[in-house]
């Protein structure tokens, strides 16, 4: 291949997907006046940072809409098949050097600034910090989505969530009971429907995340299963490829046809059931050009501060503690993905980077000229 088509406007076509999620969000918000008023708002705002993203392009400078904000390296389940733990990036307890609640209160303040709309709050089990993400509620321009196991929702956060329109909670299920018991530890399918109904009742959004695999991708995308979260207030389902991190469960993940079978039954979701936004993650990269990690699109910054080109492919070479979003941005790894071939090469898994990871690691060698650079996570 011959690297990224420069006549594809990235812009535009992220621009146009900003738009069509808040679109949905609205279509799907419009019973709810406290909903809708706030949302009505994000979507004066999401139009000036969209604004601000295409005179930084018009200059020479491109700024992606959306980043992954993993706030913690802890977590309190051990999901079987975890590319996290299989990374090494989640641990049981806390480690002490992850990043401060000032500095990630700076890295907000920074994205605003730069026009990004969305920040998606992950882990580990980002509901462990409780601070930053009530630091990121007094953040209106954005929104932020929070990827939760579910099992930390409590009173205070039912009443933040409830004064803070702009924190959505996203619940990780992987279908009916048994197969996210399964998976995730037993109990933790009931602990989700408690919390689905308590945000029914209190009249709040929030949304579901599914790992999709081979196994699950009927069910998951079936009218029945959608019906039953949408009957409880669910207002968004992330569908997320699985990818894997093992030869074992290579077989798991979504091939060229469960693919273009999920990118339709989507499609068909959108046009009947309009009360739900669905989002799937990675996406259609044909259309969007190629793979849009590495900036293209969004970017990572994992718990420790390293800027990383998506949480499926842990490698950095600049942290964010002592640099900006903007110089993290413009790092020599991501430069060379966005300039380069990897990004638009056919994959099998859920993820090129992960698929390819070997030529990642060989750009870093070629940055650091050291071998201990291509073996090492640089975090630091």
């Amino acid at each position: 291949m011959n690297g990224i088509d420069e006549n594809f406007d990235i812009q535009a076509y992220m621009t146009k997907g900003v738009e069509n999620v808040v679109a949905d969000a609205l279509k799907a918000t419009f019973k709810d006046p406290r909903e809708t008023a706030f949302m009505l708002k994000f979507a004066a705002a999401s139009k000036a940072a969209s604004k601000k993203r295409r005179e930084a392009e018009d200059a020479g400078e491109h700024i992606p809409p959306f980043l992954i904000a993993s706030i913690t390296s802890q977590c309190n389940l051990h999901c079987a098949g975890c590319y996290s733990r299989c990374n090494n990036a989640t641990v049981d307890a806390a480690p002490v050097e992850q990043l401060t609640d000032a500095e990630w209160l700076r890295i907000f303040d920074e994205a605003d600034e730069l026009g990004i709309s969305f920040i998606l709050l992950a882990g580990g089990e980002p509901m462990l910090r409780r601070d930053i993400i009530e630091a990121a509620g007094k953040k209106p321009n954005i929104l932020f989505p929070i990827f939760t196991n579910g099992t930390f929702i409590d009173k205070r956060y039912f009443e933040l969530f409830d004064r803070c329109r702009n924190l959505i909670p996203i619940m990780s299920i992987e279908g009916e009971k048994e197969i996210t018991d399964a998976r995730r530890g037993k109990g933790v399918y009931d602990s989700l429907i408690r919390n689905m109904d308590e945000f029914s009742r209190r009249g709040l959004i929030f949304g579901a995340s599914v790992t999709v695999t081979t196994q699950n991708i009927r069910e998951v995308s079936s009218d029945a299963f959608l019906k039953k979260l949408s009957d409880r207030g669910c207002k968004a389902v992330v569908f997320v490829e699985f990818v894997p991190v093992t030869e074992e469960a290579r077989e798991l993940a979504p091939g060229d046809e469960e693919r273009a079978y999920l990118r339709d039954e989507i499609a068909r979701l959108r046009a009947e059931h309009p009360e739900m936004v669905y989002i799937c993650f990675p996406g259609d990269e044909k259309s969007s050009g190629g793979c849009v990690a590495a900036g293209r699109g969004f970017f990572h910054i994992n718990s420790h501060g390293g800027a990383e080109p998506c949480p499926f492919s842990p490698y950095s070479d600049v942290n964010i503690k002592n640099s900006s979003l903007r110089e993290a941005l413009h790092s020599p790894l991501f430069t060379a993905l966005r300039s380069g071939d990897i990004l638009l090469d056919d994959h099998e898994g859920g993820c090129v980077l992960y698929e390819k990871r070997a030529q990642v690691e060989a750009l870093l060698a070629g940055r650091y000229n050291s071998k201990e650079a291509v073996s090492k996570r640089l975090s630091s």
